[in-house]
């Protein structure tokens, strides 16, 4: 399978992480599910899927309300982030996408835009030897308005000073798809784990 890119001038790549650059989201859920478990709480598959791109402790806080819990946000963060550090060590890169990294390394400039954590994100990709080809990280807590909103786009854009019409998103979830076209930037949608392994081969959208 390939990734084609859309038709444009791009003079910068902004990469989604998790589901996106490293292969991680199976990994994620199995330490959802453990984390979830010790308080009760059923978190089904699609549903964490369909919830990609959210902050955790947003994830938290709609599971209470969803199963009328109440399970300390903090707590349950730092256990599920505990959980998925210790399975690192079977992580690997979604070969796709890796091809267009190392295709375009050192010609076009790169940012990670996540969701997640600088602290997660920078394990991720240091684990795959990933973390020095990015000039640029946007992470949780560096912006206010999560995905859809096109702010952590829109906050690469500038720190890497390239205009948001010349940049390529990356991305694997439909709230990160939102926010890119909320930027204006076109982008490449990477198909989920979930979809791959449901679908066995997925329609690429490529953002034209």
């Amino acid at each position: 399978m390939t990734l084609p890119l859309p038709p444009g001038d791009f003079h910068a790549y902004l990469f989604d992480c998790d589901g996106t650059i490293v292969d991680s989201m199976p990994l994620h859920y199995v330490a959802w599910k453990q984390a979830l478990h010790e308080w009760g709480c059923e978190f089904p598959e699609d549903l964490f899927y369909a919830w990609g791109g959210r902050p955790a402790t947003d994830i938290i806080a709609s599971l209470n309300e969803r199963h009328g819990l109440a399970m300390p946000i903090d707590t349950v963060d730092e256990r599920r982030d505990a959980l998925f550090r210790q399975l690192l060590p079977q992580l690997t890169a979604v070969p796709e996408v890796l091809l267009h990294i190392d295709d375009a390394f050192g010609r076009i400039p790169f940012a990670v835009v996540s969701g997640g954590v600088r602290d997660s994100v920078t394990a991720s990709l240091g684990q795959l030897g990933l973390l020095d080809k990015f000039k640029v990280m946007v992470c949780a807590g560096d912006y206010s308005r999560s995905k859809p909103d096109p702010e952590c786009f829109l906050l690469a854009a500038e720190r890497l000073n390239v205009a948001p019409r010349h940049c390529l998103v990356f991305e694997d979830t439909d709230l990160g798809v939102q926010a890119a076209i909320a930027a204006g930037m076109a982008y490449v949608r990477v198909p989920s784990a979930f979809a791959r392994s449901s679908a066995g081969s997925v329609p690429l959208d490529d953002g034209a």
